[in-house]
């Protein structure tokens, strides 16, 4: 029987790219489930594993054609997969010449290059093989796959990834990997088929590799490049290369092939200094940064490698140098400095090492440095009043901001020098510490092991670091992308660093709108504030005792400024003390490792994301984790925080952390905060689109005893609280004209069971405004009495319902609505709120007396009267309400 090949539009053809590998099949083959209907067919060669797979395995699976067979002109959808490059699609690249009637699909996992296809419908994203894309499509629409299948599409993901192995994988590529493993994909057959033997050919080809190896030092990083000549195709040339890189250890390499008339060039990266994709798609071919290829044709090989040399010269960025490194200001102590108070340094400051100064006639020198172990040792034998520059090392290298990665690591592990201060013209502009390098060691020995996926830039010591500028301009509007550009700007006018940071990164990684922008500048917060103002002609508020501003542009958006700084608590439950810092140490004063991501505005390096405290692999892993052991004995307030970023994005308190809160609960560090603080958070969370869960979770650490020993989360209290927020829901859904504070609304349910006194002493404790008092401790109870009164009558009159209600704010309106279970009352609250409390009289006190009706307080009566005539219903019109008052007086 002949295969169905035609769908009502004509023609499906799904391809990929020449010389397909497992991947290009196996994404062939899945695509086959989304495209039922549809011709697979090679655009032309395939990698020689690929053709010995066939002759014995499994073609039974697919649609399959040969290109010669196949009437281009009746193509009117082409299903791209694994590519979208023309240059590799081979006779079915002049389809593109007609693309108004030809329907494009592309699924692909490769960065883009100047003259991609586009296509009507793309699915592109960053994985480490084409084929985890289509799995995670067929997971998705619950498409059934067979044992077969499973094992195809599972061959094509191990293979691509190196077995997740390579420095592309990504969490989708192991997902992709656990669903099909599940679906009976069988790995032995996977082991034996992605397991190669090299033939003589291959040997003999590998070994002139190794003879042909020229080695480049371009900008300090070492690149390898080989090549190669031979008369006729040798097969699997991308399995040679990746073969030499390990038998060399080698971080960027280049692999030329002449073979016949073309040149192959192939390129594998395990160090960001080096992206292979850029250099190859330059050469017409295409990848990513760690790996890529191309086909070069009317070329020699001399030439394809003298042009590969002037680009590397152009591409390869400069490798770290010790300003990159460096922690900055260098915290330092004078050489007269006692044990006693340099303990109090390294403690405020949290190092481990402190240079020692003497400063003459306004000159600092630096005289050498004393270690945390030494200080502890002096103070132990009863020396706390002594000067540190007795006791301190003197023997102390120095380094320039430009000393390259050799001669910091020779200066701190061959001297066995605990700190290194950089220097420059006589001063010390920062320090590197063993921790800092050991940072930059161990990123480097993850490029090379292929643990993680490499980040394509990094500048700050002990940061992961990369480019996030795509994802700022897909989840960020226009206006607020030129704001952050143009901060960058000014910043670089003054010579000052600039980052957004907090709340605002972690939450556009995560996909939620957030226009809080808080700017952290290394420099003078306010001189930066004062000249962005003047630029965009903005209002600007200063705060000099904190450094901090707040710039007001035009249209209202407000844009919070600080300088760079760093607190340090003297004891628990302390208000900070602030310093100015450095972004390093701004970030590790923050409350949790989620906050602590940082994205430069600076203009060379726009976009380029900061992350210190592996705060991207806690928002991948959604854990809320502290930076620091004391980090809620110095600021108790940061427990609440904690339950409501859990909550609010459905993350989880890390181990450790949650031991920390208990303990912190258990030594009762929230008696020593003030009232207003802690409310200050407490209504944060009831702030919360649904803060049940938090009131929940702070029952499970027991610190409801906080706001009363009393409170427990019972069912009836939990029960007020979703009434609430389908009450708010109902409300904003409305869009009724009067604001309303929400936190109002859970308070008042919370504490509902406590009479006036007790309710007094709550608010007492807090420290709460009049205003908000006379809410809890009056209007409440008065809302609960006119409750009762209105199950007393029902049916409920309009003019009741106006009259009761409309002495209430909104708050205890929606109180009122939440906790009552009557459906009339809830009815009536409902209509007041629509309805009745809009309503008024067309007659006035002036036609009372038009109609010679004497002044006075009968006036009040009618009036009253006749508003409750219309509130029930009774008059509808001025010629009703007047005919009304004759009666009324008669």
């Amino acid at each position: 029987m002949k295969k169905k090949t035609r769908n009502s539009d004509g023609l499906t053809v799904i391809t990929t790219h020449v010389n397909a590998d497992f991947d290009a099949m196996a994404c062939m083959m899945a695509a086959q489930k989304l495209y039922p209907d549809a011709l697979v067919v090679f655009p032309g060669s395939h990698e020689k594993t690929l053709r010995n797979f066939f002759i014995q395995s499994m073609v039974y699976l697919f649609n399959m054609a040969d290109i010669r067979d196949v009437d281009f002109s009746k193509i009117t959808r082409l299903v791209l997969v694994d590519t979208r490059q023309p240059s590799r699609i081979g006779k079915f690249s002049s389809l593109l010449e007609r693309r108004d009637d030809l329907d494009i699909h592309i699924y692909d996992h490769h960065p883009p290059v100047d003259g991609d296809i586009r296509g009507k419908y793309e699915v592109i994203e960053q994985t480490g093989a084409a084929i985890s894309i289509l799995t995670r499509i067929i997971r998705e629409k619950g498409i059934g796959i067979s044992p077969d299948e499973a094992t195809i599409m599972c061959l094509g993901l191990y293979e691509d990834t190196g077995a997740f192995t390579f420095n592309s994988t990504t969490e989708k590529d192991l997902l992709a990997g656990a669903w099909l493993l599940s679906r009976g994909a069988k790995l032995e057959i996977v082991a034996n088929l992605t397991a190669r033997e090299m033939s003589f050919e291959q040997v003999g080809l590998l070994n002139d590799m190794l003879q042909g190896v020229t080695r480049y030092q371009i900008k300090g990083v070492e690149v390898t490049v080989t090549r190669v000549s031979t008369e006729h195709y040798v097969p699997d040339f991308a399995f040679l290369v990746h073969k030499m890189v390990k038998m060399e250890n080698l971080s960027a390499f280049f692999a030329l092939a002449r073979m016949a008339d073309k040149v192959y060039v192939v390129g594998r990266s395990r160090t960001p200094d080096v992206d292979v994709g850029e250099i190859i798609a330059r050469m017409g071919g295409g990848g990513h940064a760690f790996a890529a290829s191309g086909t070069v044709k009317n070329k020699t090989l001399a030439q394809v490698e003298q042009q590969l040399v002037d680009l590397l010269y152009g591409s390869v960025r400069s490798s770290k140098r010790a300003r990159d490194l460096m922690s900055s200001p260098a915290i330092a102590a004078d050489a007269r400095t006692s044990l006693s108070e340099a303990r109090g340094l390294v403690t405020r400051y949290n190092v481990n090492a402190l240079i020692v100064t003497e400063t003459q006639d306004g000159r600092e020198t630096l005289l050498g440095y004393i270690s945390r172990q030494i200080i502890a040792k002096g103070i132990f034998l009863k020396l706390e009043d002594e000067p540190v520059g007795e006791y301190m090392s003197t023997e102390l290298g120095t380094v320039g901001p430009d000393a390259a990665l050799n001669e910091i690591q020779k200066q701190i592990i061959e001297n066995k020098q605990r700190i290194l201060p950089v220097t420059e013209g006589g001063r010390i502009i920062g320090v590197i510490t063993r921790t800092d390098l050991l940072n930059v060691l161990v990123q480097q020995s993850d490029y090379r092991g292929g643990r993680t996926q490499p980040d394509p830039f990094r500048e700050d010591t002990g940061a992961r670091t990369r480019n996030v500028v795509k994802m700022m301009r897909e989840r960020l509007s226009d206006s607020l992308l030129a704001i952050l550009k143009s901060a960058g700007e000014v910043a670089d006018t003054f010579g000052f660093g600039a980052y957004v940071v907090g709340g605002f990164v972690r939450d556009m990684f995560l996909c939620r709108s957030n226009e809080d922008v808080d700017i952290v500048v290394e420099g003078s917060g306010i001189a930066f504030a004062r000249e962005f103002a003047r630029i965009h002609n903005a209002r600007v508020h200063t705060y000099e005792k904190f450094g901090t501003a707040v710039v007001i542009l035009p249209d209202g958006f407000k844009i919070d400024v600080v300088t760079a700084r760093m607190e340090y608590y003297r004891f628990p439950a302390d208000l900070p003390t602030v310093e100015m810092s450095s972004i390093k140490l701004d970030l590790y004063r923050r409350d949790f490792t989620i906050n602590t991501l940082a994205i430069r505005l600076n203009a060379d390096r726009f976009g380029i994301l900061i992350d210190f405290f592996a705060a991207q692999k806690d928002i991948k892993e959604k854990a809320i984790r502290i930076l620091h052991n004391l980090s809620f004995v110095e600021d108790p307030t940061r427990v609440f925080r904690a339950i409501r970023f859990e909550q609010r994005f459905g993350f989880t308190i890390g181990k450790l952390t949650s031991g920390l809160i208990r303990n912190a609960v258990k030594m009762d560090f929230f008696k020593k905060l003030s009232g207003r603080r802690t409310f200050n958070e407490l209504r944060h969370i009831f702030e919360e689109e649904n803060p049940t869960p938090a009131i929940e979770r702070m029952h499970d650490y027991d610190l409801l005893r906080i706001i009363h020993p009393d409170l427990r989360p019972d069912r009836k209290l939990i029960a007020n609280f979703m009434a609430v927020k389908k009450v708010l829901a109902w409300h904003d859904l409305l869009f009724l004209d009067e604001a309303y504070l929400r936190w109002v609304v859970y308070f008042m349910v919370l504490i509902r069971q406590f009479d006036r006194e007790t309710t007094r002493q709550i608010c007492e404790k807090f420290a709460m405004s009049p205003r908000h008092q006379v809410i809890f401790c009056k209007d409440r109870f008065l809302a609960d009495r006119c409750l009762f009164y209105l199950g007393r009558n029902i049916p409920l009159k309009n003019s009741i319902l106006y009259r009761e209600l409309s002495a209430f704010r909104a708050e205890l309106l929606l109180y009122m609505m939440a906790v009552t279970r009557s459906r009339a009352i809830k009815k009536g609250i409902s209509q007041y709120f629509t309805h009745l409390r809009h309503i008024t009289t067309s007659v006035k006190g002036r036609d009372l007396k038009a109609m010679g009706i004497e002044p006075g307080p009968v006036y009040r009566e009618i009036l009253d009267a006749i508003l409750d005539a219309r509130l029930n219903g009774k008059l509808r019109s001025r010629d009703d309400e007047i005919n009304f008052v004759r009666a009324y007086v008669a």
